[in-house]
């Protein structure tokens, strides 16, 4: 082969090597730096947790996961065997309680009344005897015949019967009276005490049936029958379906003065059918999401937000997790 003919076939490789590299950029020109920013987001859902106040173990669990529940339905059922037995200490601290206080509102029995009223009598009667002899011996004293501390003697024992009567009248007319009002009403109070403790009881017996708070879809159920759940510990995820929403993560050039209240067309792949979504949440997600730069050399970087938005209408079949699309 001649050199001529070499150098022609050297010229004519690099030509088309330019020409390849031409075409490639070309096509990367006219596709890539005009393609469709696609921006991808998520349906999510309202949830809540049911869980209990009280510890307890799983006696029964009347719900599976999937199923759809009513507010007021029962979904699961606790055992606990420590509530019930301090229920029953309440209940017999509310009887002792409420028969004390029926004891000072009744006063006393008959019998003590009626034994009250005898002594207060035979105090009576030494009073009367006690009189007599003093004033006999007074007389005695006024003709010189008893000495002056025969008379006090006699004086002395009179005026101890009379303090004698007057405390047998004060005991009998306490037992008349019954209890003070201070005690009657500290009687009362302590019944009301011990029927604050059984309805505290009894409200941590209701949190043994655990109840729906809101319709919804049981989403998750962690314990099994049988197993020990803590004060607090979650016991079934309940999600609300007829509340959904879809999440987007937007860089703010993209954003194109967006705004709450704003609506705009999302493509949802599962359905193959586009849905209209209003806007009513735009924050941006701080400085721990990622940044952007605007330039390979970084003059100013682009922050993204979480833009969130509710179907303008009820969509049938809309799911958590289901991918939403916007170009």
């Amino acid at each position: 082969m001649s050199k001529k003919s070499q150098h022609n076939n050297i010229l004519l490789a690099i030509v088309g090597f330019v020409t390849v590299v031409a075409i490639v950029a070309a096509i990367g020109y006219f596709t890539l730096d005009r393609g469709e920013n696609i921006i991808q987001g998520e349906v999510e859902v309202a949830e809540y947790r049911i869980s209990s106040k009280v510890p307890g173990r799983i006696l029964e669990l009347r719900v599976r996961e999937g199923d759809f529940v009513h507010a007021g339905d029962t979904v699961a059922i606790l055992e606990a065997p420590e509530v019930n037995a301090k229920k029953t200490q309440a209940q017999s601290l509310e009887q002792a309680a409420a028969a004390m206080s029926d004891m000072a509102e009744a006063g006393a029995r008959q019998e003590q009344i009626a034994g009250a009223k005898e002594m207060w009598q035979k105090a009576e009667v030494g009073v009367d005897i006690a009189k007599k002899s003093y004033e006999r011996v007074q007389r005695l004293f006024d003709e010189g015949v008893v000495t002056a501390q025969k008379r006090d003697e006699v004086l002395a024992q009179y005026e101890a019967a009379q303090a004698t009567a007057k405390a047998a009248k004060s005991q009998y007319d306490m037992a008349v009276n019954g209890a003070r009002n201070e005690e009657k009403r500290a009687a009362a109070a302590k019944v009301n005490q011990a029927r604050g403790a059984i309805q505290e009881v009894n409200s941590y017996l209701r949190e043994t049936i655990q109840i729906a708070q809101a319709d919804g879809e049981v989403s998750s159920i962690y314990p099994k029958v049988g197993e020990l759940v803590g004060t607090g510990a979650p016991i079934m995820t309940i999600s609300m379906m007829d509340d959904m929403w879809g999440t987007f993560n937007v860089r703010e050039d993209q954003l194109k003065g967006m705004k709450v209240g704003d609506t705009f067309t999302a493509y949802a792949p599962a359905f193959d059918k586009e849905l209209e979504m209003k806007v009513y949440y735009i924050k941006d997600e701080g400085s721990y999401a990622v940044w952007k730069a605007t330039k390979s050399t970084g003059q100013y970087d682009l922050k993204t937000f979480e833009v969130k938005a509710r179907p303008v209408k009820a969509f049938e079949g809309l799911r958590p997790g289901m991918s939403l699309i916007i170009k």
